[in-house]
């Protein structure tokens, strides 16, 4: 398939690993923003070709895993409301709040369902004109458009019974966030290539003028991940940090200027919490003074809390970047993907759920079994 096997091309990608074998010289601390990209790290064995001397941590780019404990406490208590048909991304539906889950909320009895966007809530809300039926809206900018598309229809078609928790976060804040933390090692970020594809590459551009740091978008395959991380090495080697596109064929510098338009048209910055990074000014958004009927939150009376980590966990620090799930002393223990303690053990895009499946974890298990 074009733009899949080309880039799973064994051979492509042994001839960059040999290029960052020879361009390596130093040690290089790279942190790959998007769970997505840990995921496919991990799959494809790329930690077996990296040089020892380049040091891969993961960061925040998981929507379910900084989705605040007390936000999903917030919706597991509108879930209980009688009539009350939940909606939410398959992942989210699992995540442990600081009390509960959706899925705690569904065993007694909640009807929570999952959906792949939410324009197919607003269908059950069409289906169900005698439910009140809410959409957990969680993503970055990537999903931001379609639930606003969602909300715009809604509100055209004047349907009262749909509306939506707003968990939605944009990615540049947290990045300023983490490299102004005091310590901070990293000396390259691999930027997300789904949420470029909308903002487009030049709203990383603030890193490498502000921070100095190499930066490098890049997709999904192996071959994309191989050649963004050899571009920052160079970058860093070179002395000369910049924002490299290595993901051309998706994303451009200016982005997707309609889907932005669409998301500006229903929501506004606001400040919002992230679990592990705390309070960031204008990193949420929120539905305009237009479209705030359609908040779940304000429609039930609720006002989520902050809400605090398990005991133990250490998802906070892993999404930091300042931890490996190996350091949580719940990792593999009390906390394993059929019953997780933290969002970072639930998500597709979790780091402890990569390093389980596919890393340290993944080992030990069939060492056992062998």
């Amino acid at each position: 398939m074009k733009y899949v096997d080309e880039f799973r091309n064994p051979r492509l990608v042994r001839a960059i690993a040999c290029r960052l074998e020879n361009a390596a010289l130093n040690p290089v601390a790279i942190m790959e923003v998007c769970g997505t990209h840990t995921m496919s790290i991990f799959r494809h064995g790329l930690r077996e070709l990296i040089p020892r001397q380049i040091s891969l941590v993961s960061g925040p780019g998981c929507p379910v895993c900084v989705t605040p404990a007390g936000l999903i406490d917030a919706c597991a208590e509108i879930a209980a409301v009688p009539g009350v048909i939940i909606a939410s991304f398959g992942d989210m539906i699992r995540v442990p709040g600081a009390g509960t889950s959706l899925e705690n909320a569904r065993a007694a009895g909640a009807d929570v369902r999952m959906v792949l966007s939410a324009v197919s809530a607003l269908d059950i809300a069409r289906q169900n004109p005698d439910r009140q039926v809410v959409f957990i809206s969680v993503g970055f900018e990537t999903t931001t458009p379609g639930t606003a598309a969602a909300v715009m229809q809604a509100h055209a078609e004047n349907i009262s019974n749909f509306s939506i928790v707003p968990c939605n976060r944009t990615m540049p804040a947290p990045l300023r966030l983490l490299m102004e933390e005091p310590g901070s090692a990293i000396q390259g970020l691999l930027c997300p290539g789904h949420v470029s594809v909308i903002t487009g590459s030049s709203a990383f551009e603030f890193l490498p003028s502000e921070y100095g740091i190499a930066c490098a978008i890049a997709g999904f395959e192996p071959a994309d991940i191989m050649q963004g991380i050899l571009s920052i090495v160079e970058q860093v080697e070179n002395g000369n940090p910049h924002v490299e596109n290595c993901y051309g064929r998706a994303v451009n510098p200016g982005g997707n200027p309609r889907a932005r338009a669409l998301a500006e048209e229903v929501f506004r910055p606001c400040d919002a919490w992230w679990r592990g990074l705390g309070l960031i000014k204008e990193s949420g958004l929120a539905l305009r003074r237009r479209y705030r009927s359609f908040d779940a939150l304000q429609r039930f009376g609720i006002e989520p809390a902050p809400g605090n980590e398990p005991p133990g966990c250490l998802c906070g620090k892993i999404l930091r970047g300042a931890a490996t799930p190996v350091e949580c002393p719940l990792f593999e223990k009390k906390c394993v993907p059929s019953s997780p303690v933290g969002p970072c053990m639930v998500s597709a895009e979790g780091t402890c759920a990569a390093w389980y499946r596919y890393g340290i974890g993944h080992n030990r298990i069939h060492q056992t079994d062998d």
